[in-house]
């Protein structure tokens, strides 16, 4: 499951944006040897934020980037149209300079009063001559004025189709800046992970600056974009029975969040489960987050729906970045409920 806000923005700002969030330096920039243990962890919240704003602008550029694209092969068919119809006056030319060839349209004023028969004869070749004349200049007129709005045509055609592939290379590569940034932190971040959970100490809590969350739900999502894993009850040679929680895949780094009000009981390193947090909520349940980079609470620490707890990462027995994400009747293992039961009970769909 994916979640994405989504933001209609003017192209101008959009870049200017993207620009500066791409020169932003990273921790190893600002501080000598890569910063301190708790610059990285707080380098790669706000590089995760910077990447999330950065793909939410890239891809309101890539709508309008399609609509530019419609509107350039609607202007193309126009041309094709326009093409057309100048093909069928230049025909109709050819049929009005015939016609005058034919009727003698071109037999000079004082030729023709001569040769008329009558005045009423001579009044009608007047006036028959002055008609073709029109034609032939409304014909002319008409030609001239489709050439130079197919002119015009083209030159916009071409300026929008420009303008399209500058932007989209501008957009791709700002992107791409940003997401390097952040995956050289989050390796940072994990190396000091590992080190810690070796070490057997964790390295306190980093308290990251987190956005506005503005939940008016009691209870979320242990994370905000991710995709589902090993399940509840799933079997498996990592396990010594059956797995115990729901794996969120995630990168190193993103934001872990309580799932809802809470106080921290357990922060802890080593072990299975590497780098991990219990909290317990009201109702006599406790959650479970592990295999985590960093935390970002201490223990005894009250929480609230949608804070940041710490970050996801891959500590432990993990084979990859995921969160380990378990609900539970004690704080202590054995004692694990469907996660995503007992989630959707309180509104969360996963």
């Amino acid at each position: 499951m994916r979640s994405y806000r989504r933001y209609r923005l003017l192209v101008p700002a959009l870049l200017c944006a993207l620009a500066a969030l791409a020169a932003r330096p990273t921790a190893a920039d600002k501080e000598p040897g890569g910063g301190g243990d708790t610059g990285i962890s707080a380098e790669v919240a706000r590089l995760y934020e910077d990447a999330a704003v950065a793909t939410q602008q890239y891809e309101a550029g890539r709508k309008e980037a399609d609509e530019q694209r419609a509107k350039a092969q609607r202007a193309e068919a126009l041309l094709d149209i326009q093409r057309r119809h100048i093909a069928g006056l230049n025909e109709d030319l050819g049929r009005i300079a015939r016609a005058q060839y034919r009727s003698s349209g071109g037999l000079p004023v004082a030729a023709q009063m001569i040769l008329a028969d009558s005045p009423d004869d001579l009044m009608r070749g007047q006036h028959a001559f002055s008609q073709t004349n029109l034609a032939v200049n409304n014909a002319i007129s008409k030609s001239r004025r489709a050439e130079a709005r197919l002119t015009a045509d083209e030159a916009r055609a071409a300026a929008e189709w420009q303008a399209l592939e500058k932007r989209n290379t501008q957009l791709a590569g700002l992107k791409a800046d940003i997401e390097q940034k952040l995956e050289a932190a989050r390796s940072q971040l994990q190396g000091q992970a590992d080190a810690s959970v070796a070490a057997g100490a964790c390295r306190g809590a980093v308290r990251l600056d987190q956005p506005e969350t503005g939940f008016t739900s009691a209870w979320v999502a242990p994370v905000e974009t991710y995709e589902l894993s090993a399940s509840y009850g799933s079997g498996g040679a990592r396990w010594s029975s059956r797995h115990t929680g729901q794996d969120f895949a995630v990168p190193i780094g993103t934001p872990v969040r309580s799932v809802g009000t809470g106080r921290v009981v357990r922060v802890s390193c080593g072990g299975p489960f590497g780098i991990e947090i219990v909290l317990k909520h009201a109702g006599g349940y406790y959650t479970q987050y592990a295999h985590l980079a960093s935390v970002a609470v201490d223990q005894g620490e009250d929480v609230s729906p949608g804070q940041w707890i710490g970050q996801s990462g891959t500590t432990g027995n993990s084979t990859g970045p995921h969160l380990h994400f378990e609900t539970r009747v004690t704080p202590e293992m054995g004692s694990a409920v469907n996660p995503v039961s007992w989630l959707e009970a309180r509104g969360v769909a996963l």
